[in-house]
């Protein structure tokens, strides 16, 4: 009896063994544990080869950070994807481990996807609520911390209307729908994020009312000649990135014929939620994918952020690190993501 009982053990144990050699995530021997390929995805925001050519260092940096985390990795594979889509129905599918894709993307996708991390890049000086905070009458300035989103601003320039807005926001007086629908809007096309669609769900959380709704909103074919409409006066409010201003202070003399800074000559009026930056995410239909696996990437990417040499790599995506992401934080995307696809429907 003592025999038998021996043998089914040996043999359960051989069946153990067996098992765990045919399971990629398996703890060998040593505690380490082995992967034969990590599949990461890019999305096609740039020419495709020129993603593939700046990013053949991550395959090293990768392996390397891993494998001081206890993985032992045979090889990392880097694709681009043909079109965004495609890179979130192969995380859904599971036929791609890791994607960095934006937060719209990942909102589309978030019933195959798990968001792990959110880019960095560089914050500004100001990064307020509230519209008059950000009329102080100094420039707003990069600054040295990291942050993981950026806003989208109402700003009103030097006509009539305009001041009228600026001088009342800076009062401390809650605008009106009057107020707003008696400007003249300046607006980007309905993709948009800074341009449009988060600046319509300002106006929708404070008036119950659209971009639609407004009198007079023109669309421009880019921030450049929204400033320059601002500028003249053809218009009284635009909507844009928090720190386009920065990018247009020299044009708004130089080109757009101003005497004041564009500083002293314009005002926000409004601030949007928080527009988060890209992610990396990874498939919850992997084979490979577990808890110890996503812990060990976020540490990795955070170590490969942290670094000159990995720095350089990110940067094809303008990212200058990673922080740890929470999916709550792309609530305000997915309302977003509903409200293009409700003006998709109209």
């Amino acid at each position: 009896m003592k025999k038998v009982i021996a043998l089914l053990l040996a043999a359960v144990m051989a069946l153990g063994l067996l098992a765990a050699c045919g399971n990629g995530n398996a703890q060998n021997a040593g505690g380490s544990k082995k992967i034969e390929t990590l599949r990461v995805a890019f999305v096609p925001s740039r020419e495709p080869s020129e993603i593939i050519t700046a990013t053949e260092p991550l395959k090293q940096m990768l392996k390397d950070e891993l494998t001081a985390l206890g993985w032992e990795i045979g090889d990392v594979e880097i694709t681009v994807g043909t079109t965004y889509e495609a890179v979130g129905e192969g995380l859904v599918a599971g036929t791609i481990d890791v994607g960095l894709i934006p937060g719209g993307t990942y909102v589309l996708y978030d019933d195959g996807a798990e968001v792990i991390l959110t880019a960095t890049r560089d914050g500004l000086s100001k990064d307020s609520d509230a519209a008059k905070d950000w009329n102080d009458g100094t420039p707003t300035e990069a600054s040295d911390k990291q942050a993981v989103s950026y806003r989208a601003l109402m700003i009103a320039g030097p006509s009539d209307k305009g001041q009228e807005l600026v001088a009342k926001v800076n009062n401390g007086e809650e605008l009106t729908w009057e107020d707003v629908n008696s400007a003249n809007w300046s607006v980007m096309g309905t993709s948009s994020p800074a341009g449009y669609i988060y600046p319509a769900l300002w106006l929708q959380d404070h008036f119950g009312k659209g971009i639609s709704d407004l009198s007079s909103a023109v669309q421009a074919d880019s921030y450049a000649s929204a400033f320059a409409r601002l500028a003249s006066g053809q218009v009284d409010v635009l909507v844009t990135y928090a720190d386009a201003r920065r990018d247009y202070a020299e044009r708004w003399n130089s080109e757009f014929g101003r005497t004041a800074s564009i500083w002293e000559e314009t005002g926000v009026i409004g601030v949007t939620a928080p527009i988060y930056n890209d992610t990396i995410s990874v498939s919850k239909n992997s084979d490979i994918m577990s808890d110890e696996l996503i812990a060990a990437l976020q540490d990795a990417f955070i170590n490969i952020g942290n670094t000159d040499a990995g720095k350089e790599v990110i940067a094809i995506y303008s990212h200058n690190g990673y922080q740890k992401a929470n999916p709550a934080d792309y609530d305000n995307e997915r309302a977003a993501q509903k409200l293009i696809q409700e003006l998709s429907a109209q």
